[in-house]
């Protein structure tokens, strides 16, 4: 895998993410300290909750504290303030298989940054550590999309293919992901499509 600037990027932005879940709810930002105890030693995870509460407060992030602007269907559409708005839509699975499986929750963000010239970035959030670099599949109707790993974090590995996914994703009334975890585990989580189209025009306007 090629480290590029757009990769690293996304790199960053799943962090940030993290942020953006907490300052959803209570429920949410349980799942983001949860998050935070699988940083890699004790000073990244100092710094994850250090993070964590600024973006609780709206306070020490450029990218502000996300606020909601819409729930249509299984989605809802947020953006931010701040010297580096961003604006997204998100959702959660509707199942996890297999279900005994323990697992942090999981997410899908579909971003616009204007400052960075994004538009509309795929990233998923596991709710597992995988292995770096491994590959994992989204599929949408008869369409398969492959994504890589980073952490518990995934995004489409070729990012020209992302537009291709979405305009899936809105034709259909489901996606799933499937992946394996660090541990050999295998998962599919499957999200429901009913008012993603709705909460990507609200996302998107609100970052022109």
């Amino acid at each position: 895998m090629i480290a590029s600037p757009s990769f690293r990027a996304r790199i960053l932005f799943a962090g940030v993410a993290l942020a953006f879940v907490f300052a959803l709810g209570p429920s949410h930002a349980v799942q983001a300290k949860e998050k935070a105890s699988h940083a890699k030693n004790a000073k990244d995870a100092k710094k994850t909750k250090g993070k964590e509460k600024d973006a609780k407060s709206g306070k020490g992030d450029d990218h502000g504290k996300a606020t909601q602007l819409g729930t249509f269907g299984e989605w809802g559409a947020y953006a931010t303030q701040g010297k580096a708005k961003t604006c997204y839509a998100l959702a959660q699975p509707k199942s996890r298989e297999p279900s005994s499986l323990k697992r942090d929750p999981a997410y899908i963000f579909i971003s616009a940054r204007p400052a960075e010239n994004v538009k509309s970035e795929i990233s998923f959030i596991m709710g597992f550590p995988m292995k770096d670099g491994s590959e994992a599949k989204a599929e949408v109707g008869s369409s398969s999309f492959s994504l890589i790993a980073k952490g518990s974090d995934a995004w489409v590995k070729n990012p020209a293919e992302e537009s291709r996914l979405i305009e899936a994703m809105k034709k259909h009334p489901k996606l799933t992901v499937k992946a394996t975890s660090a541990k050999g585990k295998t998962t599919t989580d499957t999200y429901v499509l009913s008012g993603l189209g709705q909460a990507l025009e609200k996302a998107h306007k609100a970052c022109r």
